[in-house]
């Protein structure tokens, strides 16, 4: 498919949304799109159903109370399960859903892209950042 008719059809779905639509569409992007979301869906997708713990081992940087929140909103949007154990020690695991896979399954080149990339944007960062720069020091 080249590219303007990759856009055509993307433009011909999207003409399809209803009003309420659009914000489900936004939510969603927002939520999955998110720095952390696609980290938790791709270890999921990775390794499998994975306690809470054990994401977080995944995913360095994030706060508990992100990463509860992010499982959350995964959960609501149907990206994800959450499994609780009725034990001793209470048990939660998490597992992809077929809407979670397929979204993990579309978003990976985009994750790859960016990687293979990683080097022409701190290039064009430092390019910008030092012509911002010299702009700063012409106005005054």
């Amino acid at each position: 498919m080249i590219d303007g008719e990759a856009l055509r059809q993307a433009e011909a779905i999207c003409q399809t949304l209803r009003e309420d639509d659009d914000g489900v569409r936004r939510e969603v992007l927002a939520h999955a799109g998110s720095r952390w979301s696609l980290g938790i869906l791709h270890a999921l997708g990775v390794y499998g159903t994975l306690r809470h713990a054990e994401i977080k081992r995944q995913m360095t940087g994030v706060t508990q109370r992100m990463l509860t929140k992010t499982l959350r909103s995964l959960e609501r949007d149907g990206l994800l399960m959450r499994w609780e154990f009725d034990e001793k020690v209470p048990r939660v695991e998490y597992e992809l859903t077929s809407l979670g896979m397929d979204l993990l399954i579309r978003m990976s080149p985009i994750w790859t892209w960016v990687v293979e990339n990683a080097e022409d944007f701190r290039k064009a960062r430092r390019t910008f950042d030092s012509q911002d720069r010299k702009n700063a020091l012409e106005i005054r």
